[in-house]
């Protein structure tokens, strides 16, 4: 772990090369995955109501055909939403940064704001986004474990990101992390 530390850095260039199927599986394991038979994730969750999805757009990851798939934790499984991968709409929509565009894959964390809102009040808002950064710094750590790069984009155009990501109007787009090879 502290090496994983002491090496974490914003990746920006991404070798173009595919990535494994398993290293993107335990990436999202790493996000949201379920650490205990009662649900709990790998990540903690204020009143443990875990209001983070995550989604991830596909490049290139080996044994995987392109496109967009949201992440079951309870099933550790993809479930395909488009075929469109969208990468390059979402680097557009990404104020063309690069390496959401070039990426062989892109996480991206989204919110149900209501969620905490509901059990928490007007302060539930703080906690969706530090929940997020919790989600999002388990994927940096994990990625760079994994000798694999990432960087946490946090400037986007909102509306479009939903509609990309195709995104109910209970849930909003928190985080965008490429990965890929250094």
């Amino acid at each position: 772990m502290e090496q994983a530390l002491a090496e974490r850095r914003s990746v920006r260039e991404f070798r173009q090369e595919p990535i494994s199927l398993a290293h993107l599986g335990q990436l999202l394991w790493a996000a949201q995955g379920v650490t205990h038979p009662w649900g709990y994730r790998t990540a903690p969750s204020v009143g443990s109501l875990f209001p983070i999805s995550a989604l991830v757009a596909v490049r290139q990851v080996d044994g995987l055909a392109a496109g967009l798939f949201r992440y079951l934790p309870a099933e550790h499984a993809l479930v395909p939403l488009c075929e469109d991968c969208r990468a390059a709409a979402l680097g557009l929509a990404a104020l063309g940064q690069a390496a959401v565009s070039k990426a062989p894959a892109v996480i991206c964390l989204v919110g149900a704001p209501d969620l905490p809102q509901q059990s928490y009040g007007p302060r539930g808002q703080s906690f969706l986004h530090i929940e997020a950064g919790h989600v999002a710094q388990n994927v940096a750590l994990q990625a760079t474990a994994l000798g694999l790069g990432s960087v946490m984009i946090g400037i986007f155009e909102e509306q479009e990101i939903a509609s990309l990501l195709q995104l109910s109007p209970a849930e909003r787009p928190l985080c965008l992390i490429p990965v890929g090879k250094r």
